[in-house]
């Protein structure tokens, strides 16, 4: 199925960005699979997932799957930067799904009473890496390069989870970037560099490996300073529960785990 109305970004409120998502650790996971009882749910319409952007590329492709095996129910995407999916769900933007990129831009929603902690689910962990054109220009080849005033370096916005990220690392290592702009998304960051506006930028490995041959990517050892969690969780009054639950389910079951895992995304377990 073609996803025409997914659409990426930082969305305003009421301006009709939105997205259909769902996810939660779960007996069930692959397409079709029925119930403990044995039945397929009988549910169906439309659900809302706001998902931040890093999860763009797996949250469509599960979508697709989960549409697949539950017909009559469709699941409208909306991804953009972590903290700018909270502004909207604060401010009364409908969404029955949330899907972070770590853990404390999900905790800003428990606490404003939008979300159960005890409902959210752990999906997927992610490092960052450092992202190149194809040619290096730069010749960035360490996080150390990223601190030298003739490298055009572009970060994520320090209350995005990359931007925190980012600044863990630098705390960590002593490593001072300042960067030419602060982007709110991995995609815009990503955006800046393919454009040639940028030498290099610090986004996650899945959003490198997610870009194919529009960037190279160059790991550091230093990324395991700041490993983020990405956690998943239904929304508080959403008006589908039962729907949203079962997409959770099925996105952080077998199928889930296995797009996952194919996009470079760790596993909270193991920890990588």
């Amino acid at each position: 199925m073609t996803r025409g109305r997914v659409r990426v970004g930082a969305a305003l409120v009421g301006v009709g960005v939105m997205i259909a998502l769902a996810a939660c650790s779960g007996w069930g996971g692959a397409p079709g699979t029925a119930t403990r009882s044995g039945t397929v749910p009988a549910f169906g319409g439309t659900i809302t997932v706001f998902a931040a952007a890093s999860l763009t590329a797996t949250f469509t492709e599960l979508a697709d799957e989960f549409e697949s095996a539950h017909p009559g129910t469709t699941v409208e995407l909306s991804f953009a930067g972590s903290s700018d999916l909270v502004t909207q769900i604060t401010e009364g933007a409908p969404a029955d799904v949330f899907a972070s990129a770590d853990e404390s831009t999900m905790l800003k929603l428990v606490d404003a009473g939008l979300i159960e902690k005890a409902s959210t689910v752990d999906l997927a962990t992610n490092v960052l890496q450092i992202a190149v054109p194809p040619s290096n220009p730069a010749g960035v080849a360490r996080l150390a390069d990223l601190a030298d005033p003739g490298v055009a370096t572009v970060l994520c916005a320090p209350q995005v989870p990359c931007g925190a990220a980012a600044v863990a690392v630098q705390k960590a290592t002593g490593v001072d970037i300042r960067p030419v702009s602060e982007e709110l998304s991995v995609t815009d960051v990503l955006g800046k560099i393919t454009s040639g506006e940028a030498d290099a930028g610090l986004v996650y490995v899945t959003d490198v490996l997610a870009a194919g041959d529009a960037v190279d990517g160059i790991a550091f050892p230093e990324s395991s300073e700041a490993r983020n969690t990405c956690p998943i969780a239904v929304v508080e009054g959403s008006a589908n529960r039962d729907a949203a639950q079962a997409f959770v389910d099925f996105v952080a079951g077998t199928v889930g785990r296995q797009v996952l895992d194919a996009a470079g995304f760790g596993t909270p377990e193991s920890g990588r």
